[in-house]
């Protein structure tokens, strides 16, 4: 048993926090932070979801979810079972739709991301159901593709539809499947990570087109179309209440991740625009969220101390791409996320995958039981 966690005295029981969101940096921020302050943890979810197991839930894995009370469980951290409505940044108020009204001193907003939704259809054009990739368009598709063979396109030749399109032609080898991207197939990777990309995704018989932009799920000709274009974040609370957003409308953030039109408000994961001095702009990703979520809870217990926040010091070290069950790539990359010519392929890759996604789990965990013992978390996935 997890035994309760002692207050901070150096801070006045007073101050509240309020993270915006459970995922990968959201539960990060609030773990880290439940020893030194009061926080409460919003998210209309009573589990944990591992994004980066969506592609295997789709495939047929029974489950990528864990509940919630298994981190939150002695940690003192409050959890509404509710969705953020309205921010009140005057007021420091976050209002929800089941009618609570919780008030801030810090407030975290770790909402992170959704994939783009697909084009609007010509009108009078009948739909074939291209689907934004969520946790419960996965589970929908693998209830679709036990109803009998046919055509399924992937659209979007990143390192999500990549996995998507060779875990499904793996798992469902009598379905034909096709890759669709208006660039090139694996861009972030070097280019013999591409080319054994290339090759795993022709052994499993996906057929790919590049460098062509499909301009709706109608434009597929194909039974099941999946929309993995690209990932927007879920800012939009945040701009609507006038927090400043980039121009793919993410928070603009300081070095210690704080809002710089408000200050009191922090991002994490994809909901930031973060930048280190060694890694330049971070990417949206789980290697982001997770040491970005981590270091918002040490920027916030110095900022409610009334010291200066640190910033953030990180530089990535790997990209994991899973090819199906046995195979994958593990590209190294300099800390600015930029690819090394060495890579590892094969079973070798996939082990060392299926291991970095289970420490993603274990490092959350840890941080319930022991936060002060997590102290460096890496930048790979």
């Amino acid at each position: 048993m997890t035994p309760p966690r002692t207050p901070d005295k150096n801070l006045p029981s007073t101050h509240h926090v309020v993270v915006l969101g459970a995922g990968y940096g959201g539960l990060m921020t609030a773990l880290r932070l439940a020893p030194h302050t009061r926080v409460t943890l919003v998210d209309p979810a009573g589990h944990f979801t591992e994004r980066v197991r969506l592609h295997e839930r789709a495939s047929g894995r029974p489950d990528v979810t864990h509940p919630l009370d298994g981190f939150l469980h002695g940690t003192g951290i409050i959890h509404v079972a509710a969705r953020a409505t309205r921010l009140d940044l005057a007021a420091r108020e976050v209002h929800t739709d089941n009618g609570q009204v919780l008030h801030y001193d810090r407030l975290v907003h770790a909402l992170g991301s959704r994939t783009a939704p697909a084009p609007t259809p010509v009108e009078g054009t009948p739909s074939n159901g291209g689907r934004a990739y969520t946790t419960e368009s996965a589970a929908e598709l693998h209830k679709r593709l036990l109803e009998g063979p046919g055509t399924l396109a992937v659209v979007g030749g990143g390192l999500t539809g990549v996995e998507l399109a060779t875990e499904l032609a793996e798992s469902h080898p009598g379905w034909r499947i096709g890759l669709h991207t208006e660039g090139i197939v694996g861009a972030s990777l070097s280019n013999r990570g591409r080319a054994h990309v290339r090759t795993a995704l022709a052994a499993r018989g996906v057929r790919t087109e590049e460098g062509h932009r499909v301009a709706s799920p109608d434009a597929v000709d194909a039974d099941v179309v999946l929309w993995a274009a690209s990932m927007v974040p879920a800012t939009g609370l945040a701009t609507a209440a006038g927090i400043a957003v980039d121009r793919a409308g993410r928070i603009t953030v300081d070095t210690a991740l704080r809002s710089v039109s408000h200050p009191e408000v922090y991002a994490v994961g994809d909901s930031a625009a973060a930048h280190t001095e060694a890694a330049g702009p971070l990417r949206m990703a789980c290697a982001t969220a997770l040491p970005t979520g981590a270091h918002a809870a040490v920027a916030i217990t110095a900022d409610l101390r009334g010291e200066e926040p640190p910033p953030l010091r990180f530089g990535y070290l790997l990209q994991c791409v899973s090819l199906g069950r046995q195979d994958g790539v593990i590209q190294p990359v300099r800390a600015d996320d930029s690819p090394r010519a060495r890579i590892l392929t094969g079973r070798p890759a996939a082990y060392v995958k299926e291991q970095i996604v289970l420490s993603t789990v274990r490092m959350l965990h840890l941080a319930s039981r022991h936060p002060s013992a997590l102290r460096y978390v890496p930048g790979i996935g």
